[in-house]
């Protein structure tokens, strides 16, 4: 049987902490090693503790084998941390130390430095001098300060310090565990959305990752020549049988399909889903088969279909393969999603990577459809909007991929969530597959049949939406939005469902407001955004989204996030204090991209 997992075969960067020691002997080292080494080990605790892998594990950290009091036991730190895999660096100390001679000099790993604020020793100088040695020489390091003094003999991590290094810890393992892996276009450019334009240099030189291609023949080829698991595809189409909801026809009677015709439709769909993950991760089944070409795969960690139009005038389409890759189940049981993107949207896929990597959670892909001020939804239904959607919502729908998870039947605190599969029960899985009903595609749109998934997201989820957007003498740019899903009254909802195609899942989402610039309104969110899709996470993940982006050198253009919530590397604020977007801006032009 399939090996579901088996895009984890190959591990996870490591987290490598460094702690570094006045150098000086007879007295002054002797003094700090303890306290200097105890701090490593309280900072590798707390990220296991805290932080997990995609597949559910706890995240390794490695110290270094000494404290670092000069070059020397930096590079054998080095040399390390290199051996064992380490893709994050965070260097921790109580004390002076010699900056340049005791710094990690490796360009592509993110790095911190988290100087103990006790006034016994001078943590906080060494911080600053650090700081300024990496900032000199183009190697932007984040700074960790407490805000309160602490005794020399505390050992504990007081509460501000260990959100920054979980923040950055976080956001690091993101960079470092997409280095490497690859981009799969499954075919081409989708109806003109410049988004499916793949962008090879946009994933080479800020993310690290190779783009792949394949042309949409593979499929029929795959299919064709029974390139696949036939006995996985039994299985599968089993339980959608059991666990799939037909729901209603909505086209015209002279365009309704045969119920052989539908039945074939959901034997096509269940092997374009096998086929899309057999091509993102591989599959050693294909070997066993006598494919072992076929069972490599192309390492992908996110991925895109193009469908429309070539595929879907002719073949049924890509939705249910979207859907059930991007959810946190299938007919395997719960396991860890796949990143796949509707359309071929590659820079969709890029931010639905980031959340995922973030969260360890499904990304919801909507289409940005339409503002709804209240005074429309009042005009149509009589119904006026209150609370979190006072201001207005934005109706999230489209058709293709939203993750069942987003129906919002899985719950946290007895609230509804999306979670790590790791936390999902069966009965979880279900409300969501229950929650769920596969339409029969509209012709008017898929000349070739298929399903689509049709479901309502539960009110009351934070939720965070981003997108990646490229501009001409700029170069990627990210836009975020907090907000919350709402949740309409039933006769709004259908009111308002059925003016566009009713049977494509739905978010109602209201972004945060504050009043001024893009977060003056909702309607100026959806006014300053900058494509037709966007990625949604569960949970307010803001500020992680932009330490993210800032070790990528991305600026963000729009953002509602407060500022106590904002981590970036120190030496951004080397080009201005007074205007933190604009500082974001001039930083990522002067550092250029992570990998160039």
């Amino acid at each position: 049987m399939t090996e579901a997992n088996n895009r984890f075969q190959s591990g996870f960067p490591k987290i490598g902490i460094r702690p570094t020691i006045d150098g000086r002997r007879k007295g002054v080292r002797e003094s700090l090693e303890q306290q200097t080494m105890n701090m490593a080990i309280a900072t590798a605790e707390l990220l296991s503790a805290n932080l997990r892998y995609p597949n559910g594990e706890p995240v390794e950290c490695v110290i270094a084998d000494t404290c670092i009091g000069g070059v020397a036991e930096a590079a054998a730190c080095a040399d390390k941390f290199l051996k064992a895999g380490v893709g994050v660096s965070i260097t921790v100390t109580p004390c002076w130390c010699y900056g340049t001679e005791t710094m990690d000099m490796d360009p592509s790993i993110p790095k911190a430095v988290w100087g103990f604020n006790g006034t016994e020793r001078p943590g906080a100088v060494y911080l600053a001098a650090v700081l300024s040695g990496y900032a000199q020489k183009g190697l932007p390091a984040f700074g960790i300060y407490g805000e309160h003094v602490q005794d020399a003999g505390d050992t504990s991590i007081p509460y501000d310090v260990k959100d920054k290094l979980i923040g950055f810890a976080k956001a690091g393992l993101a960079v470092a565990i997409m280095r490497g892996k690859s981009y799969l276009s499954m075919g081409s450019v989708s109806m003109g959305i410049a988004g499916s334009i793949v962008n090879d240099a946009f994933f080479q030189e800020y993310l690290g990752m190779r783009t792949e291609y394949i042309d949409m023949s593979e499929f029929v080829r795959r299919m064709e020549e029974n390139i696949y698991d036939g006995v996985e595809f039994e299985k599968a189409l089993t339980w959608v049988k059991e666990n799939c909801i037909e729901g209603k026809d909505n086209n015209p009677d002279h365009l309704q399909t045969s119920r052989e015709r539908k039945d074939r439709d959901w034997e096509t769909v269940v092997k374009m889903t096998q086929i899309a993950r057999d091509l993102m991760v591989g599959n050693p089944r294909l070997a066993e088969l006598g494919f072992g070409e076929e069972a490599m795969g192309h390492n992908a960690i996110v991925s895109g279909f193009q469908g429309q139009r070539q595929w879907t005038d002719h073949f049924p389409n890509g939705d249910f393969m979207e859907a059930m890759l991007n959810s946190s189940f299938d007919w395997n049981g719960i396991r860890a999603p796949y990143m796949v993107a509707t359309e071929n949207d590659s820079l969709n896929g890029a931010v639905m990577l980031f959340g995922y990597l973030l969260t360890n959670t499904a990304q919801i892909f909507a289409d940005v459809r339409t503002y709804w001020s209240p005074e429309s939804v009042e005009r149509v239904t009589g119904y006026k909007l209150t609370g979190e959607a006072a201001g207005g919502l934005l109706h999230l729908i489209n058709s293709g991929p939203a993750a069942l998870d987003g129906t919002g039947q899985q719950s946290k605190d007895g609230k509804p969530a999306l979670k790590p599969f790791w936390e999902i029960s069966s009965e979880e899985a279900q409300a969501c597959l229950d929650a769920t009903s596969w339409r029969p595609a509209s012709v008017e749109y898929f000349r070739g049949g298929g399903y689509s998934s049709d479901f309502l997201t539960k009110g009351g989820m934070p939720m965070t939406m981003s997108r990646i957007n490229l501009v001409k003498g700029i170069g990627p740019v990210l836009q975020i939005a907090e907000g919350y899903s709402v949740e309409l009254p039933d006769l709004v909802h259908d009111t308002l469902d059925v003016r566009t195609d009713s049977t494509w899942p739905t978010t109602w989402f209201a972004p945060i407001v504050t009043g001024e610039g893009a977060f003056k309104s909702v309607y100026e969110v959806m006014n300053n955004w900058g494509a037709n899709h966007g990625s949604i996470s569960y949970g307010h993940i803001g500020g992680d989204l932009i330490t993210l982006a800032s070790m990528l050198r991305i600026p963000v253009n729009m953002h509602n996030v407060p500022e106590d919530r904002q981590f970036r590397p120190r030496a951004w604020g080397l080009f201005g204090t007074a205007d933190s977007e604009g500082a974001d801006y001039r930083a990522c032009n002067n550092f250029g991209p992570l990998y160039k």
